[in-house]
């Protein structure tokens, strides 16, 4: 069994459905592995394209069948809104070859409607201790 450091590129993300009423929405992105949870800066005002260029390390295993992710557009005076939401299949070939690059994958609303674009890539490094 492989086990290592899964890094997450998280690039941008094109045409997101705007929840924003008034103003641009501010939208951030929260991963998830199985139990880890890790929660990007807030793109504030930049809308439907908004620009991230952040990683993220989770620690894994091969039976990691995929990363999912939810964004949401913060609020100051009411909760955050979802905007949608994307399940990134783990080919089991990343733990063997390392990387994929970065990849645009469709995010859906809470009906499974497309909604717009998130671009990710995704490092796999084994710890040479547990291979």
């Amino acid at each position: 069994m492989a086990y290592g450091t899964l890094e997450v590129v998280l690039v941008d993300a094109k045409h997101l459905h705007n929840t924003g009423f008034l103003t641009k929405m501010d939208p951030y992105v929260i991963f998830s592995v199985k139990t880890q949870e890790k929660i990007s800066t807030v793109a504030k005002g930049q809308g439907s394209n908004p620009e991230w260029n952040e990683s993220f390390l989770f620690t894994v295993t091969d039976d990691v069948s995929e990363l999912r992710l939810k964004i949401m557009d913060k609020d100051t005076f009411t909760a955050d809104d979802f905007v949608g939401e994307a399940t990134i299949p783990l080919d089991p070939a990343l733990f063997v070859h390392g990387s994929l690059p970065p990849t645009s994958y469709n995010v859906v609303n809470k009906h499974q409607k497309y909604c717009g674009e998130i671009k990710i890539g995704l490092n796999f490094t084994p710890d040479p201790q547990n291979y």
